[in-house]
């Protein structure tokens, strides 16, 4: 699994997101910037992005996924 395929599987999955994902060896990380996340709490923010990628975690191709979640006024 690339960064560009956990980048576009989290893009298409929470609409208007951005993601930045790094790192190899089925250890990554990413920053998801998103609109969909106003109002949720930071669990509800990671549920969004596990369950894009579900499939592969639970197949192991992702073993490990550290993420920062914001929406784009908290970046400013």
């Amino acid at each position: 699994m690339t960064t560009e395929e956990i980048q576009k599987k989290i893009e298409q999955a929470i609409p208007g997101a951005r993601a930045r994902v790094s790192g190899a060896d089925a250890h990554y990380e990413a920053l998801v910037v998103a609109e969909a996340f106003e109002g949720k709490s930071l669990i509800e923010r990671h549920q969004m992005v596990y369950a894009a990628v579900r499939i592969e975690m639970a197949s192991e191709a992702i073993h490990a996924l550290a993420l920062k979640t914001a929406t784009p006024g908290e970046m400013s």
